[in-house]
């Protein structure tokens, strides 16, 4: 078990039933302080965390939930003990540890005092049960070394979370990117290390999941830019222009002038087999990388409907509401 002085952990979850029961059975030999911060789950979640000697805390219903709320809540909690551990392993409810991989993100810090944040590779539990899992997989898959962001499964420094303020609790999505974001502007380092971290399960097996998603990752796209100009450009540049600028020039093609339908089409086919290019170099077998591809240009278009939600949020004052998949 990894030294409880050293080390505490933070589960998140809403309604992951079995998902929650293996994270937290995963952690159970591992770390001896886990709080699960329960975002207002109807089913047994709050009970089976109970049972498997997990802190409890239920989040206050009036006050809408983001994850970033739920993981500031948990450390908080944790922060309250008398004599608090120096890093806090961040987990959600929907992933499993990996075995040894703790000792190996602690040990990493040794040493490194500029070094917030620690997190490791993360995979699909199932990544052939759809295309929407194999894209998840291949997601998360990052690169090692010094890196500028990372997912919600991470190991930070207690001190690096507290001097930036922990995450945003109004942001609904790529809250960990922004919370990333205010480490390395305080001067913070973030690295990921080449081992097997947590494995997700994503369960997205109808279109209508993988869409929802995509919605949500155009809001978070709009919403974190707006809090840090220089991030997701080129992400905000490719969403913009094939998702808004081309279609409605399609239109007017379609319309008035077919040239211009013709010329749009063809920027929409080198777009996509860029992407298919790209994805091959990577590593995806070809016919993968083509039904990828093929889903990555479609994405663009729910990513502008979450990219105007946000927009319409923000210009009524309206609560930043969290967009589900599952």
């Amino acid at each position: 078990m990894t030294s409880k002085v050293k080390i505490g952990a933070v589960v998140i979850g809403r309604n992951e039933g079995e998902r929650l029961i293996n994270c937290l059975t995963s952690l159970k030999d591992e770390v001896a302080l886990v709080v699960y911060v329960d975002s207002g789950s109807t089913d047994a979640s709050l009970e089976n965390a109970t049972r498997l000697g997990a802190e409890c805390i239920l989040l206050d219903k009036s006050i809408p939930f983001t994850a970033a709320r739920a993981r500031n809540a948990g450390f908080e909690r944790i922060m309250d003990r008398v004599d608090p551990p120096q890093l806090v392993q961040f987990l959600d409810g929907d992933c499993r540890l990996e075995p040894g991989y703790l000792s190996k993100a602690v040990a990493e810090f040794e040493g490194q005092d500029r070094l917030a944040v620690v997190t490791g590779w993360r995979a699909e539990i199932d990544p052939d049960a759809s295309v929407y899992n194999q894209m998840c997989d291949h997601e998360w898959h990052g690169p090692v070394g010094e890196i500028a962001a990372c997912g919600g499964d991470m190991m930070v420094r207690t001190a690096a979370f507290q001097q930036v303020g922990g995450f945003n609790p109004q942001v609904i999505a790529a809250e960990d990117d922004e919370f990333c974001t205010r480490l390395r502007k305080a001067g913070w380092r973030l690295r990921r290390l080449p081992e097997a971290m947590t494995h997700h399960d994503a369960h997205m097996m109808r279109f209508s999941q993988w869409w929802s998603r995509a919605v949500r990752t155009g809001h978070g796209f709009e919403q974190v830019n707006d809090l840090h100009p220089e991030y997701f450009q080129r992400e905000r540049k490719r969403m913009w222009i094939y998702g808004a600028v081309l279609p409605v020039l399609a239109l007017i093609g379609a319309l008035f002038f077919w040239p211009l339908l013709a010329l749009v089409l063809l920027l929409f086919t080198v777009s996509y087999l860029r992407t298919v290019l790209g994805l091959i170099r990577s590593g995806l077998p070809r016919l993968r990388a083509i039904h990828h591809g093929f889903y990555l240009f479609l994405s663009k278009f729910p990513n502008i409907v979450g990219a105007a939600t946000y927009h319409k949020r923000k210009r009524k004052g309206a609560d930043m509401v969290i967009i589900e998949y599952k």
